[in-house]
């Protein structure tokens, strides 16, 4: 059972500080992210983030968009207080690309955008085989995510959270 906490779940707000992580963690230290294998791949925030704040009819929202933008007033309002509620994610993995909105309120995956098939005229390939591919592909790009959100709750639920958080606070205010 979920908890209401200020108006908004736990799953919510464990949702929230994780994107907020994630962008953090992407921006200052991409190459750390590592697979369940030790294997590196890459994230980064794209195009359009949503960030909020307050509860009830206080709530702010500002949603920010912009192919190579810095994101500088989404960034803003981190400074302000709030935290990211949605965020376009791009992974790369083993020249791998995939795109996926994640919604921090329940961890719901949208607009997931795997990378392109490529269909083989031979006559011999299965009939099943792209559909497998694609599922394949999809089940890579959750294993992921999974990994980044076990990766960030180890850290959340230690007594490193407190520096993390320090080392957040002085990014969100950075105004290169």
């Amino acid at each position: 059972m979920v908890m209401p906490y200020r108006g908004e779940s736990i799953d919510s707000i464990l949702g929230q500080e994780f994107l907020t992580w994630l962008w953090y963690q992407s921006d200052n230290a991409p190459e750390t992210f590592t697979d369940s294998e030790g294997n590196p791949f890459s994230i980064s925030m794209e195009q359009r983030i949503v960030v909020e704040g307050g509860v009830g009819e206080t709530r702010e929202t500002a949603t920010v968009s912009g192919t190579g933008s810095p994101l500088r007033e989404a960034r803003f309002g981190l400074g302000m207080g709030k935290k990211v509620s949605r965020a376009l994610l791009r992974l790369e993995k083993d020249d791998l690309a995939f795109q996926v909105v994640l919604k921090a309120e329940n961890f719901c995956l949208n607009s997931l955008t795997t990378p392109k098939l490529e269909r083989s005229d031979d006559e011999d390939q299965e009939p099943d085989a792209l559909l497998l591919e694609k599922f394949y592909l999809l089940e890579m790009c959750v294993s992921l995510i999974d990994n980044l959100y076990a990766r960030f709750l180890k850290l959340r639920l230690s007594h490193n959270w407190e520096k993390e958080v320090y080392g957040m606070r002085q990014w969100m205010i950075r105004t290169e």
